[in-house]
C-alpha cells in the first residue's frame, strides 16, 4: 500500500519549480496553463466535489500534478486527460509515479469519448468530474459533457470568476445568457470557493472561482425538441440588444418571425421582448410551442 506521507505534494511553489526546472518545462500560451501553488485551495476542491474511496473521477487538464495526487489518494479510480505532451514524461515518470489508480491519457478532451470511458471504467455508473479549466475553452468542455449525455454525477470546475458568475445568474442581469440556460437546464450550479489570483503560476490576470454543477439526474423539464430549445437559446442571446423577433428569425432559418410572434402572443409576452427577459421555463414553453 502506498505511503502518501511520504510523496511530494505538488501544491507549493518551491516544490512546482522544482518539477518544471528538472524537465525544463515551458508554459504554453495556447493551452491557458495556470498551475495551482496552494495546498489548502487543491484540497477544498477535492473536498468540495464530495470525491470518496467510492468514486471514479475524471479530471481534465491535470497540468503536473497538482490537484490529481490529492484526487488518488481520495478517489477509487482516477483518470487524467492531458492535452500537453510535454506533460506526459512528468506525470507518467514523475508526479504520479507511487499512484497504481490512475491512467494518464494524451488527448483533447474535445475529441475524446468519454462515453466510452466511463463504459469501460466505471459500467457506465455516474462519474465526477474535476478539473482545472483553461478559461478559453470551459465552455465548450461543460457543453459537451452536457451534450453527449455523459453519465455524470457532478462537475467540479475551477474557472474564471466572471464565467462561474455567469452559470448562475438569472435573467434581467447582464450575465445571463445561453451558458446560464444551458448549465441550470442540466444541473444546479453553485460556486463553492473564490481563489485569487496569486495561488496560480504564473499568474493570471484574473481571479477564479470553483463552481460545482450537480447533474440532475431525472429531466427537471417536459421539453418536446431539446435541439431546438439550445438553438432557440443560441439565437436569442445572438445578438442581445435585439428584440426576439429579430435576433431569432436572423439567426434560426426553420422558425418563421410570425410563429414566434403567434408563440409569444399565447403566452402572454409582448412582441418587444428581449431573451434576457426570459427565464428558462418560459425558454421551455416557447420551444414546445414551435415544436408542435
Amino acid at each position: 500500500m502506498t505511503d502518501y506521507d511520504n510523496i511530494m505534494h505538488l501544491a507549493n511553489p518551491t516544490n512546482t519549480i522544482a518539477v518544471l526546472n528538472r524537465y525544463g518545462f515551458n508554459f504554453q500560451k495556447k493551452f491557458g496553463q495556470n498551475f495551482l501553488i496552494d495546498e489548502n485551495i487543491v484540497e477544498k476542491i477535492v473536498r468540495e466535489a464530495g470525491v470518496t474511496k467510492d468514486d471514479f473521477v475524471l479530471e481534465i487538464g491535470p497540468g503536473i500534478g497538482t490537484m490529481t495526487q490529492i484526487l488518488c489518494e481520495n478517489a477509487r479510480e482516477v483518470v487524467a486527460v492531458e492535452i500537453d505532451t510535454k506533460l506526459i514524461p512528468i506525470l507518467k515518470e514523475d508526479t504520479l509515479r507511487y499512484y497504481d489508480n490512475v491512467t494518464v491519457i494524451n488527448e483533447d478532451i474535445l475529441k475524446l469519448d468519454i462515453n466510452k470511458i466511463v463504459e469501460e471504467k466505471n459500467n457506465g455508473k455516474p462519474i465526477k468530474v474535476v478539473a482545472n479549466l483553461p478559461y478559453y475553452i470551459t465552455t465548450p468542455i461543460i457543453m459537451g459533457l452536457f451534450e453527449n449525455h455523459v453519465a455524470l454525477d457532478s462537475i467540479t470546475i475551477m474557472v474564471q470568476k466572471e464565467v462561474a458568475d455567469r452559470m448562475q445568474v438569472g435573467p434581467g442581469t447582464k450575465d445571463y445568457g445561453a451558458l446560464s440556460l444551458a448549465v441550470q437546464y442540466y444541473a444546479k450550479p453553485e460556486i463553492v470557493l473564490n481563489v485569487p489570483a496569486s495561488c496560480f503560476m504564473p499568474r493570471p490576470n484574473v481571479d477564479s472561482a470553483v463552481i460545482r454543477l450537480n447533474r440532475y439526474q431525472t429531466p427537471t423539464y417536459d421539453v418536446k425538441n431539446e435541439k431546438l430549445l439550445f438553438n432557440l437559446i443560441k439565437a436569442s442571446f445572438l445578438q442581445r440588444r435585439k428584440t426576439m423577433l429579430n435576433s431569432v428569425s436572423n439567426g434560426l432559418s426553420n422558425v418563421t418571425k410570425e410563429d414566434l410572434a403567434n408563440a409569444l402572443e399565447s403566452m402572454g409576452l409582448p412582441k418587444t421582448v428581449r431573451g434576457e427577459a426570459l427565464t428558462l421555463e418560459q425558454f421551455v414553453e416557447l420551444s414546445n410551442l414551435l415544436a408542435k
